[in-house]
């Protein structure tokens, strides 16, 4: 099969296409043959090889993310799953390729009418908002500020905010363009990337930060008394070591920041927001953001269009 392999980290041309073994699922697992490949933003840290330190080597299948046809399953798994159309969780690699295996708790049917590129454009980002926000438990009335909305985690996050009946929901991001798709999702308030914008709102309840990096303590200084920072990626890399003080300074506001993973929410109760998220885009309820779709030989293309910072949604792959 075809697959795509980051043979150096670093910039997006150390990604090469080429030949590989077809997986064979494990007791516990089914194959995938794949309609459509999930770019996220993890993806480009590991090949930027930021996290390098979790062990990742040359020569690593790349991709989380996965949409298609269940063709086989391993030991102790039902075989009705054979033949059914799915979004699957590939782990931290394996996804850039014509095929994967996934075990079966990372495995979400989809809905009749949904496209597999709608589902790996939601089927972790959407989760992803949900809990981000449940981590910061969002009242009605309360205001919001997805810091980088752009991507398909903040959009999703600008969507069920306003359904969470928030307030006011304000947006960072890089350009005016960007800024009026967002209000079309529901943002009241678009500000740029430092946060400053026309009648923006002083403070926030709650602010869900997607981009991490130095400006973390700018950022703390936005939150409302008893304001909850959730910060659940960190494409622009690690705040500054001394950022706590930024808490400590404002002690008497009783200020909460914290981090987010999906991997700490029960299998059960992620697949069971993954499904109602899923079934709610096939209604239209939610909406799947599609910057563009490449080819799996393009991977690097779309990983450059990444790093440039012009995407506004999500990147998929197809092979």
């Amino acid at each position: 099969m075809r697959a795509v392999r980051i043979e150096r980290f670093g910039d997006a041309s150390g990604m090469t296409v080429g030949e590989a073994p077809e997986p064979v699922p494990g007791p516990g697992q089914m194959a995938v043959t794949i309609e459509a490949i999930g770019v996220g933003g993890v993806d480009a840290v590991i090949r930027r090889g930021t996290i390098g330190s979790m062990g990742f080597e040359p020569g690593l299948i790349p991709g989380s993310e996965v949409a298609g046809t269940v063709t086989a399953v391993g030991a102790g798994v039902d075989d009705s799953w054979v033949g059914r159309r799915v979004w699957a969780f590939t782990g931290l690699g394996g996804g850039y390729a014509e095929q994967a295996v996934a075990a079966v708790d990372d495995v979400t049917p989809l809905p009749a009418g949904l496209s597999p590129v709608d589902a790996v454009t939601l089927g972790s980002s959407g989760p992803v908002a949900h809990f981000a926000l449940a981590h910061a438990h969002l009242a009605p009335g309360e205001s919001v500020l997805v810091r980088g909305a752009a991507g398909s985690i903040g959009v999703a996050a600008v969507e069920l905010a306003v359904q969470g009946g928030a307030s006011a929901v304000a947006v960072t991001t890089s350009s005016a363009d960007r800024g009026e798709r967002l209000r079309g999702f529901g943002a009241t308030h678009v500000l740029d990337r430092s946060g400053a914008g026309p009648d923006s709102p002083a403070a926030y309840d709650v602010i869900v930060d997607i981009v991490g990096g130095p400006d973390i303590p700018e950022f703390i200084d936005r939150l409302a008394p008893n304001g909850r920072m959730v910060v659940v990626g960190a494409i622009a890399g690690m705040p500054p070591a001394d950022f706590g003080e930024r808490l400590i300074g404002s002690f008497r506001r009783s200020l909460s920041f914290a981090t987010f993973s999906l991997d700490t929410v029960p299998v059960p109760a992620r697949n069971a927001v993954r499904a109602e998220q899923l079934a709610a885009a096939a209604r239209g309820d939610l909406h799947a953001v599609v910057h563009d779709v490449l080819p799996l030989d393009q991977a690097s293309t779309a990983h450059q269009l990444m790093d440039d910072g012009v995407v506004f949604g999500r990147v998929v792959l197809v092979p």
